[in-house]
């Protein structure tokens, strides 16, 4: 099994723009994303710790200009917290082991799915493509894409 930590090296390796989302809570601008309109099959990971969190599979496109996903590929990968900053009451998801804040999940998803919309922040995730899943450790996720 595979342990997740927040790894400094990867943090040291971050640019400005992932170090204050990543770090700081911050929040990219919607559609000038790296991720917001990306189509390819694979895996998204968390930028510091690597910990697996969402798929290609379970996203969706909510017009919201983020990537928006259905539902964590691992539960106890992501973290829900009450976050009341910038006057508004939200629920924020940080990663389990890097502790990275992602994004925050809202109750307005495709109800078919459980009706959960996890907004992210481009800028905390790295994607694995399915054809380098074995190679980069996360083979063990390759049936999803069957």
């Amino acid at each position: 099994m595979t342990k997740y930590t927040k790894n400094p090296d990867a943090i040291k390796a971050l640019d400005a723009n992932q170090y204050h989302i990543t770090q700081n809570s911050g929040t990219e601008p919607p559609f000038r994303n790296e991720f917001w309109d990306h189509k390819e099959d694979g895996l998204y990971v968390d930028i510091v710790s690597g910990e697996p969190l969402f798929t290609s599979r379970d996203k969706f496109d909510s017009g919201c200009g983020w990537p928006s996903f259905t539902h964590p590929v691992e539960t106890d990968h992501v973290v829900a917290r009450e976050d009341n900053t910038h006057g508004m009451r939200r629920i924020e998801v940080r990663s389990k082991h890097g502790d990275s804040h992602l994004g925050h999940v809202f109750p307005d998803g495709p109800k078919e799915t459980g009706g959960l919309r996890y907004c992210i922040n481009s800028a905390s995730l790295r994607f694995v493509p399915v054809g380098d899943l074995e190679a980069e450790g996360y083979g063990d996720y390759e049936p999803l894409f069957d």
